[in-house]
């Protein structure tokens, strides 16, 4: 199949999967005579691999790590457990640090009633300062 109907079966676009063929993380494409990109179930069941990661926020170094331990089908688990343990801890801390982002922007949102004009307002004021 061509990239076209690469990206409409997995629901990527075509300017991602350039860019992750790019990073190499989809296996080197065939070409037509036409030097058209082709593809085959292997690149689907790829790709859909590195959407399903990027939805769960791993980045691409991590995402090329976990290729090649998928690759080496008879090592331990014991690289991908870390992986994915290192990488809940990384959430931990987001969340913490998003909660902080949280209690900050109320804190700032009280700064400023309704019904106050722009020179006057408490939010803008304070972030000017």
């Amino acid at each position: 199949m061509k990239i076209g109907e690469l990206a409409k079966l997995t629901a990527c676009s075509v300017q991602t999967i350039r860019y992750y063929e790019k990073k190499r993380l989809l296996h080197s494409i065939k070409r037509s005579e036409g030097n058209f990109r082709l593809y085959d179930t292997r690149a689907v069941k790829e790709l859909l691999f590195i959407k399903h990661c990027r939805s769960l926020d791993i980045s691409l170094s991590e995402i090329r790590q976990l290729i090649d331990l998928k690759n080496s089908p008879e090592t331990t688990c014991n690289n991908v457990n870390t992986l994915v343990d290192r990488h809940n801890k990384q959430v931990d801390l987001r969340i913490r640090e998003l909660k902080e982002l949280k209690k900050q922007l109320k804190i700032l949102r009280r700064k400023c009633t309704a019904g106050r004009v722009v020179k006057d307002c408490g939010i803008l004021l304070e972030l000017s300062q």
